[in-house]
């Protein structure tokens, strides 16, 4: 496959800057069509990215002849229905995060790709960005030993959304999300985290809803083990108080320590015994690009992507054991 005619699956927020622009940025690869329920979306959508054709059906769009690989976009309930019906119609996916609103989607999933011998990949993007590629290259380097213990503490006060309690967020919709905030987020840093240190293979935790704004868990607290026996924490907040802001992954060595951010990407911090230094390291302003690049490599036959349905199941294993889903 030497040119890759992408069709989208939905035209939402993360498709207009994150992501879509970046298809056509990758040589190989275009945006040939684009989906969405709403006739007017997917036209305004069309017409503002200057993409060929739009559909109002799923099916429509996978049955496109100019479409040979299918972006999903949609929110998780959606993405195993949309990934099974583009890999049974032999097109590769890209697939939102996370893979599915449940483990048990994620399995079907990816059975469904072995079955075929058609890829699925997972937008865990942040694994190729240079930012958290400088994280690995000090790991690597053994800037801190050997690392004995990872932490991850996050904290944010409620949106102003979160407060409307007849029109809330579909990422605070259980059956349409998966979960709540913690299922949104958690993935990237948990994906992560596998990525640097290996699969997670003990998991216990526990979820509450402390401040009542919906339904679904804003407190969350978690313990985990790696492969190789290295413990881990976890602690997330959606309703906490300004004053307790944190976006946090520690990573303590027998040499030191790395501080990095997941979401707001502030400086590296490394300390050692040689003192503390802060490392400033900017990312694409398309943030999905060089992802999507590796993605367009692998479907030419050019290059490895490992950001795949196999990978991103190992994530869902673990938000769901931390809620107690599994």
């Amino acid at each position: 496959m030497k040119q890759i005619n992408w069709g989208f699956i939905g035209c939402g927020e993360v498709t207009e800057r994150k992501s879509g622009p970046a298809f056509n940025l990758v040589e190989g690869s275009r945006v040939v069509a684009v989906m969405s329920r709403s006739s007017e979306k997917a036209s305004s959508y069309a017409q503002r990215h200057n993409i060929p054709r739009w559909h109002t059906d799923a099916q429509s769009l996978i049955n496109d002849p100019e479409v040979n690989a299918v972006y999903i976009a949609t929110p998780p309930s959606s993405h195993a229905t949309y990934a099974i019906m583009a890999m049974k119609a032999g097109k590769p996916v890209y697939v939102e995060k996370p893979l599915a609103a449940s483990y048990l989607d994620c399995q079907r999933v990816m059975r469904v790709s072995r079955e075929t011998g058609v890829p699925c990949f997972v937008a865990y993007y942040r694994r190729k960005l240079p930012y958290f590629n400088k994280v690995q290259e000090l790991l690597q380097e053994g800037a801190i030993g050997k690392v004995v213990n990872v932490q991850i503490r996050f904290s944010v006060p409620p949106r102003d959304l979160d407060y409307n309690s007849t029109n809330l967020p579909w990422r605070v919709q259980r059956d349409i999300a998966g979960g709540g905030y913690f299922y949104d987020l958690a993935p990237h840093q948990l994906d992560l985290l596998q990525e640097f240190f290996g699969p997670i293979v003990h998991v216990s935790g526990f979820s509450a809803n402390r401040g009542g704004l919906y339904q679904t868990e804003d407190t969350v607290s978690a313990s985990f083990a790696f492969q190789d026996g290295m413990p881990g924490s976890g602690s997330w907040c959606f309703v906490g108080h300004e004053s307790a802001r944190t976006d946090q992954i520690e990573l303590i060595g027998e040499k030191g320590r790395i501080c990095f951010s997941v979401f707001t990407y502030s400086p590296i911090v490394l300390q050692t015994s040689q003192g503390k230094q802060e490392i400033t390291i900017p990312n694409p302003p398309h943030v999905q690009l060089p992802m999507i690049e590796e993605v367009v490599r692998h479907l030419q036959g050019n290059g490895t992507c490992t950001a795949d349905c196999t990978s991103a199941t190992s994530v869902n294993w673990v938000l769901d054991r931390i809620l107690g889903k599994i």
